[in-house]
């Protein structure tokens, strides 16, 4: 009797290959190392602590990466999003020629309140209760209305 292997691999789990050497698989290779060491010449305690740090250190690596993916993640927040809080606020900014997009001069403080954020090119804008609309980095100051100072 003759056991048909294609029978016998198709209900065999698939697993895709992957490149990377993950931490399940390292510590599979040292276990393997260790239990197939000869042992009249067993694995030098320097080369094991050296493999140990380098894993150590692979899986801090591999925290690392987790941890900045996440950071990046965390930055492509809308930046209507991100500034939506400003809302009902009120801001102060340098008062700025329309038609050249330069301060006034001599320097004139406006204040007015946030009614809405929008977004151009990336950069979020600050739509005010006077019609103007200003970028973030023009602001001087932001407070609560009503609130005395």
């Amino acid at each position: 009797m003759k056991i048909d292997p294609s029978y016998y691999l198709s209900n065999q789990p698939k697993r895709t290959p992957s490149s990377e050497l993950g931490k399940e698989e390292f510590l599979k290779l040292l276990m393997a190392q260790i239990k197939n060491q000869d042992p009249l010449n067993p694995m030098d305690d320097k080369e094991f602590i050296s493999q140990m740090t380098t894993f150590s250190s692979l899986e801090q690596m591999m925290n690392m990466n987790s941890s900045i993916q996440q950071l990046v993640n965390n930055q492509l927040v809308s930046p209507v999003i991100q500034y939506s809080h400003m809302i009902g606020k009120e801001v102060s900014y340098y008062k700025i020629d329309e038609k050249t997009g330069e301060i006034v001069e001599p320097k004139e403080v406006v204040t007015a309140q946030v009614k809405a954020i929008s977004e151009r090119e990336g950069f979020a804008v600050i739509e005010l209760d006077n019609n103007q609309k200003i970028y973030t980095d023009e602001i001087l100051r932001v407070s609560t209305p009503g609130l005395s100072e």
